[in-house]
């Protein structure tokens, strides 16, 4: 019998780089992992102020850590993560409007999602380029391959009160499955518990817990690799 997907829902807002991580490995391990993904973006502004959580470069020795620790990322996951010029003014900028967009995506055109959300986080994550305004949203589903109309459509729904509904009722779901930060990550395996991982550096544990083949954050390469 052919072998039931494993669902798994990713809970992520364009504003982290990690959740970018998160995101491209997920998408890479669809197949490997049979897996049933979900993209559920989620309001990290509202997780983090909920919880008191200060974001990670806001402190100068972790903010410098970082700057070299996504540059190591990017070249470990092969993903094209970059720190911008001006952190604080990206964290001060938030996500909303992308973030709102991103969930129009999910309800209106969820085939988009994917792609959708990889363009937003290179505009902002890999081009140091804005995510805030109107026209920068609308370059991003031209990016992600959406036509005009359908650009404008989405980006038409951002302040329905449906799309702020559903937007508000996914990141009510992430706190309930102990949701403080992005990536946050939750397997349903069949007839056991939801299994929630923070982060994009547990896959590894991921692969363990579920029994499923770890080939390293880039499985093409490490099949290639010279050993």
């Amino acid at each position: 019998s052919k072998m039931a997907k494993l669902p798994v829902k990713l809970y992520y807002d364009v504003l982290s780089p990690y959740a970018w991580l998160g995101f491209e490995i997920l998408c890479r391990y669809r197949v490997p992992w049979n897996l049933d993904l979900h993209f559920c973006p989620f309001y990290l502004g509202a997780v983090v102020t909920k919880h008191g959580i200060t974001p990670p470069g806001m402190y100068p020795a972790k903010g410098k850590y970082m700057h070299y620790d996504l540059k190591r990322r990017a070249q470990h996951y092969d993903v094209p993560v970059k720190s911008p010029k001006d952190f604080k003014e990206k964290m001060r900028s938030g996500s909303l409007s992308a973030q709102r967009l991103l969930t129009a995506a999910t309800m209106y055109l969820p085939a988009s999602t994917e792609a959708l959300s990889r363009a937003l986080w290179t505009r902002i994550w890999s081009k140091d380029q804005d995510i805030t305004d109107n026209a920068s949203l609308l370059e991003a589903c031209r990016s992600a391959g959406l036509m005009e109309e359908q650009g404008n459509d989405l980006l038409g729904k951002i302040k329905s009160d449906a799309v702020k509904e559903k937007f508000k009722e996914v990141t009510e779901e992430a706190l309930g499955y102990g949701a403080f930060g992005a990536p946050t990550i939750v397997f349903f395996p069949d007839k056991q518990k939801p299994l929630m991982f923070w982060g994009s550096d547990r896959f590894e544990m991921m692969a363990y817990l579920l029994e499923k083949p770890w080939f390293g954050p880039v499985p093409s390469r490490s099949i290639t690799s010279k050993y």
